[in-house]
């Protein structure tokens, strides 16, 4: 199983990996982008030195950068590797998925041939997983075709041993943002030429024309051209097969639509923000099929020399492979690796964004709030408990509560509830958006509805782990927490903080219906669990606890099991393993 630290250590590993593939875009020509892919292999993925072997069109692999070491640097940089050889190297020692690592007890028969290699000292290895410095690991990079666009080459991991599953995974997706990113060089300096080109004169730009229409209709990614200005701005008048295959719309289609008509509804903003030169985003469009494909959009605006901007230029790059990556390493790093339930950080943030610093007895009730909003005018609690109410754009000067307005819809730090954690919607609105998270103030039910949150401790786990071990144990683990999702509502939040202890989030229940949601999920939880053809049972203990803004996610936790541990001392041991 996953140590609790783990799922953070992979987020930061997530967001180094992210800045440097962002690098990868900010080259200018194909030789920074070369720079910046070893580069990025020193400073993010932690090994001491990297070189790119880029394929030439002869079919060899020539040094075209290094970094790490610059006598290295020197000695082999320009120097060029047979095909042959690379293709041998590439086929030897073990395949890690899209990696390719050959131990150094079968490198010594590649000291002879004509790859351009440095040697690095060292001891030789003490444990199994210990690099060796006559180890190898190479990343090859493919462009969207299947051809090899050149090798990554790396040696000297920072931790002096073997990179792990998740190194690897790590380095592979980097390898391939990487021939991404070299293939956009390419692309783009043929674009360039092409562009400049049709500023010459009549006979250089017919032959500028030609060379643009390859490059654009061959392009590996999505091209277009729309217009730009009047009525019809936006409106698609060319495409290439890359972008047609990629909507799964024909040409003849595509040019009765502009991309603010195929783009997902939540991203029509982003649109807009990025239609300019230079302008670049992520967003979504639409396939033919209803479904959506996430790309990058590059704009540059191709303009004539006497008449101005003629019409925009569109690069669409195909990306939902990285978003699903990122999607699945976000995922990881929020929720837990067992169960699959959401981990401490996730359940803790979810009930932090439900929470202000604002206490209970600072502010008026749910119903006068939303009355508030339906009037036009915001409602607050006074330090008294009395209501204090402005009108939507009352005019300026001193109010008769004591606040002073700073133009129609907003106060100035007099507002007694301006301090930093207090909602700001006034600069949004004239009310308060923020809905206010209401604890019952008794565990008599006395009509009010909140966020209970039930802090669950399994009883007799231990035994059970102890005695048939931690495969078992695991598999109570699951089961459980099948059993408490299918027992809550959709919506409800059923998180794992670690060990045997569970925390459901369930919001608008007043107290009975909180009692009663612990007795069904502790029912749910006793019925024997069958792991191997044995039958095992556990209990339950249920502490319930409320959320209210004021309190921090922390101290409703703590609330919530101290009442769990109360409930488990007033029961006896037998009868808690009968729940």
């Amino acid at each position: 199983m996953e140590t609790e630290s783990e799922p953070y250590v992979r987020l930061a590993t997530l967001r180094q990996l992210h800045r440097v593939v962002a690098d990868l875009n900010t080259a200018r020509s194909l030789a920074d982008t070369l720079q910046t892919v070893v580069d990025g292999i020193v400073v993010g993925l932690g090994y001491e030195l990297a070189c790119v072997n880029l394929v030439r069109p002869d079919g060899d692999l020539v040094v075209a950068a290094f970094a790490g070491d610059p006598a290295a640097e020197a000695l082999i940089t320009g120097r060029v590797g047979s095909r042959a050889s690379w293709e041998r190297r590439l086929t030897m020692g073990e395949c890690w998925d899209g990696l390719r690592f050959i131990p150094h007890t079968e490198g010594w028969v590649l000291l002879e041939d004509d790859v351009p290699q440095w040697h690095t000292d060292g001891p030789d290895p003490r444990f199994e997983d210990e690099w060796h410095p006559e180890d190898r690991l190479y990343a090859p990079m493919y462009a969207s075709g299947g051809e090899l666009l050149g090798v990554i080459s790396v040696d000297r991991p920072r931790n002096g041993r073997r990179p792990g599953a998740w190194g690897r995974e790590a380095l592979q997706m980097y390898a391939f943002q990487a021939a991404i990113a070299i293939s956009n060089a390419r692309l783009r300096a043929n674009m360039q030429r092409a562009l400049v080109r049709l500023e010459r004169e009549q006979q250089a730009l017919r032959a500028s024309e030609e060379s643009f229409r390859q490059a654009f209709e061959y392009a590996p990614s999505g091209m277009a051209i729309a217009e730009m200005g009047g009525d019809q701005h936006g409106r698609l008048l060319r495409t290439n097969d890359a972008l047609c295959r990629l909507l799964g719309r024909p040409a003849s289609v595509l040019r009765r639509y502009s991309f603010s008509d195929l783009v997902h509804p939540e991203d029509i903003g982003t649109l807009l923000r990025t239609s300019a030169e230079g302008g670049r985003a992520e967003l979504r469009l639409g396939r033919r099929d209803g479904t959506y494909v996430w790309v990058s959009l590059r704009n540059s605006v191709v303009a004539d020399a006497a008449d101005g901007p003629r019409f925009l230029l569109t690069h669409v790059e195909d990306i939902e492979e990285r978003k699903r990556h990122e999607l699945q390493l976000a995922h990881r790093a929020s929720h837990d690796s067992l169960t699959g339930l959401p981990n401490s950080a996730e359940l803790r943030a979810r009930l932090g964004a439900r929470l202000c610093r604002r206490p209970q007895s600072a502010r008026a009730s749910a119903i006068e709030a939303l009355d508030a909003a339906y009037e036009g005018r915001e409602v607050h609690g006074g330090h008294d408990g009395h209501e204090v109410r402005r009108e939507a754009g009352a005019a300026g000067g001193a109010g008769e509560h004591g606040f002073q307005p700073d133009g129609p819809d907003r106060y100035t730090a007099s507002d007694p509830f301006d301090f930093p954690g207090a909602p700001t919607a006034p600069t949004d609105g004239p009310y308060d958006h923020h809905v206010h998270t209401v604890a019952p103030a008794t565990d008599v039910d006395d009509g009010t509805k909140g966020l209970a949150v039930l802090f669950c401790d399994l009883d007799g786990f231990k035994s059970i782990n102890d005695r048939f071990g931690h495969h078992t144990g695991d598999a109570v683990l699951i089961e459980v927490a099948r059993r408490l999702t299918t027992g809550v509502r959709d919506g409800d939040t059923v998180a794992r903080l670690g060990g045997d202890e569970f925390v459901v989030l369930a919001d608008g229940l007043g107290a009975a219906d909180a009692a009663d949601l612990a007795v069904r999920l502790r029912n749910a939880i006793i019925p024997p669990i069958r792991v191997d053809g044995r039958a095992v049972r556990v209990g339950a203990s249920f502490g319930i606890g409320w959320a209210s803004c004021g309190m921090s996610a922390d101290e409703v936790l703590r609330s919530a099991d101290q009442r769990m541990y109360i409930e488990k001392r007033s029961r006896s041991k037998a009868h808690r393993r009968a729940g």
